[in-house]
């Protein structure tokens, strides 16, 4: 027992002595803590669109083959890569009720149209309303260089945190040391504005491209917005 209590004693003082000796923890120093926000916003490259062809929409009657041919024809010839740009989403139909209700057989098909402006948005709204097919939104807004943005104001907060920082310890006559401790507290991207495109909005962009002697409107999305803020500690010297 005797040597028992012998060594938790020496292992009790080897510890103190080692927390002495060794280097100080962060929060025994001074320090001064901030928090630093920046901001971005960025005008939409990509925009994605939802098209629907449904037979039942078609005026003339269309066939749901034709109908698709003819919207791919029209997407090619305003300049979009069919391959890259258009692309299946969802293919639906009532064939299953068919046999049950002894109803008429209807099919539709859901399409995702990648283009970069809103002018090109605009010119495939004109262009697919000519050939009925109107069920389009626009689903997703994003910028080809988002990640380059995101790092960039990231940047921008630990930069304004330090400023900060440095200000704030320059009114009493003392330096900011280097950063202690850094944390990213908040990030925020606020998507643009993504109405959907209904009858109202079509007749607008076909106004607009009648007044201006058939030349394509370019429709203006809100921009996307970007924020992050950091929370550091810089020490005191």
């Amino acid at each position: 027992m005797k040597q028992f209590s012998i060594l938790a004693f020496i292992l009790l003082a080897t510890s103190s002595l080692s927390a002495q000796t060794g280097a100080k923890n962060f929060i025994d120093q001074p320090f001064i803590e901030v928090r630093g926000k920046a901001e971005m916003e960025v005008v939409p490259d990509i925009i994605y669109l939802k098209v629907i062809i449904d037979e039942k929409d078609s005026k003339t009657k269309t066939s749901m083959e034709d109908q698709e041919n003819n919207m791919l024809k029209v997407l090619e010839s305003i300049g979009l890569n069919i391959k890259k740009d258009v692309a299946v989403v969802d293919y639906a139909s009532n064939f299953e009720s068919h046999w049950i209700k002894r109803t008429n057989i209807q099919t539709s098909k859901e399409y995702e149209v990648l283009v970069n402006s809103g002018k090109m948005v605009a010119q495939v709204f004109i262009e697919l309303e000519k050939l009925d097919i109107s069920n389009i939104t626009v689903s997703k807004l994003d910028h080809s260089k988002m990640e380059e943005f995101r790092q960039e104001v990231k940047v921008n907060a630990a930069k304004a945190a330090k400023t900060k920082a440095q200000k704030i310890m320059e009114a009493f006559d003392q330096i900011t040391g280097k950063a202690i401790y850094v944390q990213e507290v908040n990030r925020n991207i606020y998507p643009a504005r993504m109405n959907a495109m209904d009858s109202n909005m079509m007749m607008k962009v076909k106004s607009n491209a009648s007044a201006s002697g058939q030349n394509i409107p370019d429709i203006e999305f809100q921009k996307l917005k970007l924020e992050y803020e950091i929370l550091a500690r810089f020490a005191i010297e």
